[in-house]
């Protein structure tokens, strides 16, 4: 699978037309999109957790090949957190503080997303680890919604490395995780063993659309995917 590699080209800022890097792109969660700005994903039934796979185009096997992967190694990689489900986002950068809510699957195996009448919420996917927690949790949420404009990760795609996310949780901790890199990929290009795959550090995955908006298809063509690690 090709890397994505030009995202200074790219203009994800859906029906506002701005370029990612400046607005972001956003939308929702995880591999493909379903209508009007949602993504979802099909999960494989096994006795061991499984990432998500695409319900359209090929699945991905394996790391993107120009996406560093320091997460399956490092002697010194901290221990992680205890499990506690997050409650707040706060990203200062892009200027998100939201609310998160906790997402499962649906009946035919793709992920939740939240309500489009609720874009303002970003989503946490539950059945992955908890912000903190060992392993990369994952995190979604829509680019905008015909109910409110503008949501929660429409400006995800203006972080840069080095900017910082921080997750509130239920424990009373909260989680910081450093930017490492914004990346956008085709829809049947996404990076699922980087997102959903295993890690033995604290990471934290952000996910969302991007891409112009296509009016007839009514849905973007990409997934912005920002990649985050709690600092050792």
């Amino acid at each position: 699978m090709s890397p994505w590699s030009d995202t200074t080209a790219i203009r994800a800022g859906g029906r506002h037309g701005t370029p990612w890097r400046a607005a972001g792109a956003a939308a929702v969660v995880v591999l493909a999109l379903l209508g009007a700005g949602l993504l979802g994903a099909s999960l494989k039934s096994s006795a061991a957790p499984q990432p998500p796979q695409p319900l359209a185009g090929p699945a991905t096997t394996g790391p993107v090949a120009d996406e560093p992967d320091p997460d399956l190694a490092g002697e010194d990689a901290p221990s992680g957190l205890t499990r506690s489900a997050p409650t707040t986002i706060a990203i200062p950068r892009i200027g998100v503080d939201a609310s998160i809510m906790s997402l499962g699957t649906n009946p035919d195996g793709t992920v939740q997303v939240p309500p489009l009448e609720q874009a303002q919420l970003a989503g946490w996917y539950e059945p992955g680890p908890s912000p903190g927690e060992i392993g990369n949790a994952v995190i979604v949420g829509h680019v905008d919604s015909a109910k409110i404009g503008p949501a929660v990760f429409f400006s995800l795609g203006a972080l840069q490395p080095g900017d910082t996310i921080t997750v509130t949780r239920q424990d009373g901790q909260q989680a910081t995780f450093t930017v490492e890199s914004v990346k956008a990929y085709p829809k049947t290009a996404f990076p699922t063993e980087q997102v959903y795959g295993p890690s033995n550090r604290p990471g934290l995955r952000v996910v969302t659309c991007g891409g112009s908006f296509d009016e007839a298809a009514g849905s973007y063509p990409d997934n912005v995917v920002v990649f985050a690690s709690m600092p050792a």
